[in-house]
């Protein structure tokens, strides 16, 4: 029995570039490639993001003198603030003060001639006092305490970070302002917008999907790689005893790595499906992408949202990954450009130039996948589809960070999977890699190698090469969505980004049988008939997909279905794509919001019609069957 192919009709997500839905993000890295009235729209979008203009009307104002801007208007006058306040940059400090870092400091207090008093309330008293202190009780709820003894002491002290390079979201954008966040964690406030981001681009009511699907036969599979870390949730709640405060009721709950596909279950869709996400370090995307692909091509589920949102940039987290060795300190980006006195923030990141570190971010991304009969029915948007994902370990490692063979495999197995769908001729000639690509100094030597071995083995004598964590930065968990995002932009626009912050590839890169796309590339809409995505992870996670471009999947669908159904979806789809670019400009005029259900139709017992057959659902048209059959036999 033939597969069923996992369509991709629907994307979202936000990063550094901003929404990506509309390929807005992905035009944001090409804008200077692009036609003046796409570069103006995105223009246009962004200042919507960040707060520079308003709508009023059914137009856009500026923010300030309430003037109505027109698209064009907005790039002329914010075009290079836009420009200088997205991507990779200083930190700013909204998320915390990057020159006042609270520390504490650890030193002995050596008792002298005479012994040490203060007077506090007895209320701030610690539980345990040590034996050597004498306490005193005095009027008005105080004590006085004599310490006579040597003591050690913790002083409040403020440092600045060494790491001031991220890649945080579009200055002015604050998620936690569209929809009724309840001191959510930033990386929830992050999925939340992204999820609902990809929700819209599909041009379809949910309700809509929804009265063609029974309640099991759909699926959300996301996470974050290192869970929610900021105060709202890990974050706080393990440092509240150290900084005398009180762990809220959500700080746990809200925490977990997998929370992300609950919210989009809880909240967004309502969801009874499957459920959960798969983490792998920084392959988590593509983790969870095979996660619903294996659903739908073995038809357990019909339709699945899949993605990661991380929000990774506090000071324990990367003073984590500094002390590591990973990120690219000021100190060391300054001496990548021999005479500058200030670091060149934004080409932190520099993929297979000489670099030295990476630049952590934080983002968004999701996918919406179903099979291609249903995807024909609805007259869906059809952007790609994803051939297979392959995952493989390291093997016997010596460090937990360190490079080992398993993304050999992954990408091999890639290219052969792509090579068995399009041909030998498509694999050499019309196919591109989008590189991991983290701008650390052994990145660039072992995936360089990896990619340029498979391109060998497969003959394949110059395979393009992008990698977007230049303009993004690496928002862990997200960062195989981030590139897939941008794929599909390539799709629509026809322009490969360029790794635009290096000027020269480094010398211990291999490149024998690479190209390398140090500026936008120019291949066509359907110049590229495929493209890998690479990951690699800490512990040796890997993980490789083969994703087609759209022309390639509706030949397929051709070829299995016939040239009066394929009309016959055409004709869907008109209403469908129109409503999707409707949605697009709802967005930027500010119509269209977060989707966030809190308390909004929740089941019990009582809404289900159990038999022993069937599970009917309130709301749901088609049963959950339970004519199970032996799958032993």
């Amino acid at each position: 029995m033939l597969a069923n192919i996992p369509t991709i009709i629907g994307f979202g997500g936000v990063n550094a570039c901003g929404r990506s839905s509309g390929h807005q993000a992905y035009r944001r890295q090409v804008i200077d490639s692009l036609q003046a009235n796409d570069a103006a729209e995105t223009y246009a979008a962004l200042a919507s993001m960040m707060g520079l203009v308003v709508a009023v009307e059914g137009a856009l104002a500026d923010a300030v003198t309430g003037e109505t801007l027109s698209y064009a208007d907005i790039a002329a006058k914010y075009g290079q603030w836009i420009k200088d306040n997205t991507l990779i940059r200083q930190l700013e400090d909204n998320l915390f003060d990057r020159n006042a870092i609270p520390v504490h400091r650890e030193a002995t207090a050596v008792a002298g001639d005479q012994p040490v008093q203060f007077v506090i309330k007895k209320t701030q008293l610690m539980s345990t006092v040590p034996a050597s202190w004498q306490v005193e009780e005095l009027r008005g709820g105080s004590v006085r305490v004599t310490v006579a003894s040597d003591t050690i002491v913790l002083l409040p002290d403020l440092r600045r970070s060494l790491v001031q390079a991220a890649g945080q979201l579009p200055t002015g954008f604050n998620p936690e302002d569209l929809y009724n966040s309840r001191s959510h964690p930033r990386g929830l406030q992050l999925a939340v917008y992204g999820a609902s981001d990809a929700l819209h681009s599909l041009g379809i009511d949910w309700e809509v999907i929804r009265s063609k699907l029974s309640p099991d036969e759909m699926a959300v599979y996301a996470g974050s790689c290192m869970g929610q870390l900021d105060f709202n949730g890990a974050g706080g709640m393990l440092q509240s005893n150290f900084m005398a405060k009180r762990v809220s009721a959500k700080q746990c709950a809200l925490s977990l790595a997998e929370m992300p596909a609950d919210f989009i279950n809880a909240y967004l869709i309502g969801g009874m499906g499957g459920a959960g996400g798969t983490i792998g370090a920084c392959a988590t995307y593509l983790y969870n992408v095979r996660m619903g692909i294996n659903d739908i091509q073995s038809g357990r589920r019909r339709l699945v949202i899949v993605g990661s949102a991380e929000a990774p940039i506090t000071p324990e987290v990367m003073e984590g990954y500094r002390t590591m060795g990973a990120l690219a300190e000021d100190e060391a980006i300054m001496a990548l450009d021999p005479g500058r006195d200030t670091p060149d923030y934004r080409r932190a990141a520099r993929p297979f130039s000489n670099n030295c570190g990476f630049t952590l971010a934080e983002g968004a991304q999701f996918l919406v996948l179903c099979d291609d009969a249903l995807a024909l029915e609805l007259g869906a948007n059809i952007l790609g589809a994803v051939a297979d994902v392959f995952v493989n370990a390291d093997g016997f490692k010596k460090s937990i960070p360190g490079p080992g063979v398993g993304n050999y495999l992954t990408m091999a197995r890639a290219a052969a999977v792509t090579r068995a769908i399009i041909g030998e001729e498509g694999l050499r000639e019309r196919t591109y890699v989008h590189a991991h690509g983290t701008s650390t100094p052994q990145n660039r030597v072992t995936e360089s190698e990896i990619i340029n071995e498979i391109a060998k083995t497969f003959g394949i004598e110059k395979w393009p090469v992008a990698a977007v964590k230049s303009y993004l930065g690496h928002t862990l968990g997200p960062a195989g969505g981030d590139q897939i995002a941008s794929g599909l932009g390539v799709w629509k626009y026809g322009i490969i980004p360029g790794i635009k912050t290096v000027e020269t590839i480094a010398d211990d890169v291999a490149q024998s049988n690479i190209n390398f796309l140090l500026q936008d590339t120019h291949v066509g809409v359907t110049g590229m008939d495929a493209m890998i995505i690479n990951s690699k992870g800490f512990g040796g996670n890997n993980a490789s997909a083969s994703i087609l471009a759209p022309h390639v999947v509706k030949d397929m669908l051709t070829r299995k279905y016939g040239a009066q159904a394929m009309a016959e979806y055409a004709d869907r789809n008109v209403a469908v794509a129109a409503q999707t670019e409707q949605n697009d400009r709802d967005i930027i005029e500010g119509k269209l919001k977060p989707i966030y259900l809190f308390d909004n139709g929740v089941l019990d017992g009582g809404d289900l019609e159990l038999t022993d057959t069937s599970i009917g659902v309130k709301g749901y048209q088609h049963k959950v069957s339970l004519e199970i059959t032996n799958p032993y036999e």
